[in-house]
């Protein structure tokens, strides 16, 4: 049963989300936290921190990942978690894989027609705020502590700071950010 539904649960998130992998994600922990209870939020902050250090894209990556935990923490083996993480990555990508078929035929055939240039500005406008949406859902006391004066969250806020202003004014390198955050955060929490 969790099979169909972890299938039919990525089908519905592959085809309706616009914009990417992170604006997934509001809808991947709407569904598998909020609704279905198959993690905690912890679980899955600690998903999508995973999903974004590996190759890949950040969406098929916590499919995967959300996939395999929800098999496991109903009880099932381990190599059922497997099936779980192979299912939900297929599904999140089947619908959107045939309608960018269908798109790319129809959009190639009509370059320059205003109708379609409108529809693309429409549709970027939705992918920032879905992005945007992603990037609120990680402001919890998972991702960031309990707001006050203890170290987790003024090296959060920190990490955060710091990373916004290199990304955004130097366009340092994302790889680079990373290690450096984890370096931080390990020097600071194992003080």
């Amino acid at each position: 049963m969790i099979f169909l539904k972890l299938f039919w649960m990525f089908l519905k998130i592959g085809i309706f989300t616009f914009g990417g992998g992170y604006s997934m994600v509001a809808l991947i922990q709407n569904e598998v936290v909020e609704k279905e209870g198959w993690m905690t939020a912890q679980e899955f902050t600690d998903i999508l921190a995973i999903s974004q250090m590996t190759p890949g894209p950040v969406g098929i990556n916590t499919a995967t990942y959300a996939g395999y935990t929800a098999v496991v923490n109903m009880g099932l083996p381990v190599w059922q978690g497997v099936v779980g993480s192979l299912l939900a990555s297929f599904a999140v990508i089947l619908l959107p894989v045939v309608a960018m078929m269908i798109v790319y035929g129809y959009l190639s055939r009509r370059k320059g027609n205003p109708l379609v240039d409108k529809m693309l500005q429409v549709l970027r406008l939705t992918v920032v705020g879905l992005i945007a949406a992603a990037a609120l859902l990680l402001l919890t006391r998972e991702s960031f502590g309990i707001p006050g004066l203890n170290l987790q969250f003024i090296t959060s806020i920190l990490i955060f700071a710091a990373v916004f202003y290199f990304s955004l004014r130097h366009r340092t390198n994302p790889i680079i950010l990373i290690l450096a955050s984890g370096l931080v955060g390990l020097v600071v929490y194992s003080l």
